[in-house]
């Protein structure tokens, strides 16, 4: 089964301090089109192929999907978005990209394993 790569948009968008605060949606494009190729070249350890879902949420809910990246836009709580996510795969692997130490306890009881969004940004 193809490994599922969730990427915390918010957190990995807030990673870099770019000037995103000043037009968060247009950051998180940004980073939706950075993650293109993610799906066919891997990540950490993770070989391709990837189905790589970007949870968006607040000033970025309305990010839409590409060709290679899904986009989930969370009715309230990206985190809770984002462990409904891996609630909803129990026999896939499962990788967050997060840095919110919150959430990488939620999704690592619920097996999944994380990695740092520098594992995803240039």
């Amino acid at each position: 089964m193809i490994p599922l790569v969730i990427i915390d948009a918010a957190n990995v968008v807030g990673s870099v301090p770019d000037g995103w605060w000043k037009d968060r949606h247009g950051a998180t494009e940004r980073l939706r089109d950075t993650l293109a190729t993610l799906p066919t070249t891997g990540v950490g350890t993770l070989e391709p192929p990837l189905d790589v879902v970007m949870v968006v949420e607040g000033r970025a809910r309305n990010v839409t999907a590409s060709d290679t990246i899904r986009v989930v836009s969370a009715p309230g709580s990206g985190d809770d978005a984002i462990v409904d996510l891996v609630r909803a795969a129990p026999d896939r692997t499962c990788v967050v990209v997060t840095a919110d130490r919150g959430l990488r306890a939620r999704v690592t009881d619920l097996g999944a394993s994380v990695l740092g969004p520098s594992s995803v940004r240039q």
